[in-house]
């Protein structure tokens, strides 16, 4: 076996001298003591750790992942100590492997309580350094490659751990040459009928995309040469997770979809980025609403690239990105490019603290989650789709795709979020119910009187939000059986009732005696604002009643009807729509001889 080690370095010869000895006393080490043990699909044992060493290699990670990837199993296997490790190899290659073990013995069932401690042991060994994970992307990478020998009930449960958890995770990190694999592997397992469907229609037209975007790539080619810009030009058709993605979202079959097909063009600086897109979208026309902007905003991964839709020749749409050489790097390996090699002996280590994802995990580290909490909040919080948005000031912030304005205010501060009476997005007043859009400027309105709800427990979309929001109700109105309406709500509960005044209420309503301050005003689907009643019109249930944003004032409540609206200054965008909340006992629809009838508010 000692040829194979030596094939390892002829492949990746930048390894230092000193590195390279390291490397081939652990192979040596396992190999003296696993050679000839082979493991349940006949393989020799010591192929599985050297495809993930060559893995992690071909990451240009360092050594010590390497090694780790030699020695990764062997404390179960050979009862090595940490201690012996550390004593061979350092106590930083003795944490990995321990590390990488421990993870290794997890048994991450779907959706059960188990899984969602496994994960939460998993993603806080990231915090500490995430070479483990790494490590253990590459672990999984190879174990999707050989599913074949597998039971076919061990094979699906294993796909779908791996589209759950570790294609998003490999994701959320960066590594797309990682992520994509793995995401058509577990189609493959999941679904064969549609794997193989895809596989054909991709195989038959190859020809024909050869010579489609053979033509694309020419044309471009050409242009650049004008222009005097350096370029290199990358054609592919898509993965099949992504045609697989795009036929369920559109309810087409495959051979329906027409833009499978993408381009990738690389250049030298960030100012040729943008020359080539201008010179892209002379040559075709763009999609209106398929152009963004990764470069000047880039995801949190570190993701910076500029991605158009232009419509070519017969009709066709074409995905165009346009990044640097270097943005394409850290594009395929993701934060693995926090540990590439230098020339020679020498490499530059710099730490991962910046992303986000490491932030948001010591966020969830000092929160208290149950288990089942936990796992949901993994999966939507830190492996779910994201939105960036703007404060006022223009910092960008990273919100799970679906947040609120509540989650942005607590994002922000938890004082912000504590007392959050209202939104504006991109200067017009909101729904704190709203989901907040991608590049909207967000403002927060406060009040000092406001404090968390339940409606804004209901609302919330991130962990933090929630966990923040339960703890406040839980502290300072423990008596008002919020966990009751949680319960409730989760089990869908339907909402309050609305009511809408019904022909013939209007006298009696208006000699109904009304206490405004208990009445509550519903916005969307939220309460808890600093409002005030008009005196010129004197709102009460059940009017119909609209609201406007005052300035410093909170929102004022008109009857709809009023006829002072319409003197007052810029009032199409300052209204927001609003309803009456009122306590049961009061509900106008449980009262005798009431004509009020629930039902939703017109307009």
């Amino acid at each position: 076996m000692k040829d194979s080690i030596e094939v390892f370095f002829n492949h990746y010869p930048w390894f230092s001298e000193e590195d390279r000895l390291r490397i081939e006393k652990a192979w040596t080490y396992m190999s003296a003591r696993k050679a000839d043990t082979p493991r349940s699909c006949g393989e020799s044992y010591m192929l599985h750790p050297l495809r993930v060493a060559r893995i992690l290699a071909d990451l240009s990670l360092d050594a010590d992942c390497v090694v780790c990837a030699l020695l990764h199993g062997s404390m179960e296997s050979l009862g090595l100590t940490r201690e012996e490790i550390a004593r061979e190899y350092g106590e930083q290659l003795a944490y990995l492997v321990e590390a990488t073990s421990r993870i290794s013995r997890f048994k991450m069932q779907n959706k059960t309580i188990h899984q969602a401690e496994s994960i939460r042991k998993m993603f806080f060994a990231m915090i500490t350094d995430i070479r483990v994970i790494l490590v253990r992307l590459a672990d999984r990478l190879d174990k999707m490659r050989s599913l074949k020998h597998f039971p076919e009930e061990a094979q699906k449960s294993i796909a779908q751990e791996t589209i759950d958890i570790w294609a998003p995770l490999a994701n959320r990190l960066g590594i797309s040459s990682i992520k994509d694999e793995l995401e058509d592997l577990s189609l493959k397992f999941l679904n064969r009928e549609v794997f193989d469907h895809i596989k054909g229609i991709v195989a038959a037209k190859k020809g024909e995309r050869s010579e489609y975007l053979g033509k694309a790539e020419k044309l471009i080619y050409d242009t650049a040469l004008k222009a005097g810009l350096r370029i290199e030009v990358q054609t592919r058709a898509k993965h099949f997770w992504s045609i697989y993605q795009k036929m369920k979202k559109r309810n087409k079959a495959a051979e329906e979809l027409f833009d499978l097909l993408a381009m990738r063009i690389l250049c030298d600086n960030a100012n040729e980025c943008y020359t080539i897109l201008g010179l892209v979208h002379t040559i075709w026309k763009p999609l209106e609403g398929r152009f963004k902007d990764y470069i000047a905003m880039p995801k949190a991964n570190g993701y910076q690239s500029l991605h158009t839709t232009v419509m070519c020749e017969e009709g066709r749409p074409l995905e165009i990105q346009i990044r640097t050489r270097d943005m394409h790097q850290i594009a395929e390996n993701g934060v693995a490019s926090h540990w590439l090699y230098k020339k020679g002996s020498s490499k530059e280590v710099v730490t991962a603290d910046h992303l986000s994802i490491i932030n948001q995990l010591r966020e969830l580290s000092e929160s208290r989650y149950t288990d089942e909490d936990f796992l949901a909040q993994i999966k939507s919080d830190l492996l779910g789709d994201s939105i960036f948005v703007f404060t006022p000031r223009g910092d960008i912030l990273e919100l799970p795709s679906g947040s609120t304005a509540i989650d942005f205010a607590y994002h922000i501060h938890t004082a912000v979020g504590e007392k959050i009476v209202g939104a504006k997005a991109d200067g017009s007043i909101i729904p704190l119910s709203q989901p907040l859009k991608n590049t909207q400027v967000v403002e927060i309105i406060t009040h000092p009187q406001a404090h968390p709800t339940l409606n804004q427990y209901n609302v919330a979309r991130t962990a933090k939000a929630r966990q923040k929001i339960r703890s406040w109700l839980q502290e300072h109105e423990p008596d008002s059986g919020f966990e009751k309406k949680i319960a409730a709500e989760e089990k869908n509960t339907a909402p309050p009732p609305k009511y809408v005044r019904t022909r013939g209420d209007q006298e009696e309503a208006e000699d109904r005696p009304f206490d405004t301050a208990v009445l509550k005003i519903r916005v969307g689907d939220t309460t808890n604002f600093l409002i005030k009643f008009a005196n010129c019109c004197k709102p009460a249930p059940p009017d119909l009643i609209t609201g406007y944003v005052s300035r410093g004032r909170g929102i004022i409540i008109h009857r709809r009807d009023c006829t002072n609206l319409a003197r007052i200054a810029d009032i199409q965008k300052r209204t927001v729509p609003v309803d009456w909340e009122l306590p049961k006992e009061d509900a106008p629809a449980t009262k005798k001889k009431q004509k009020v009838k629930q039902g939703k508010q017109t307009p």
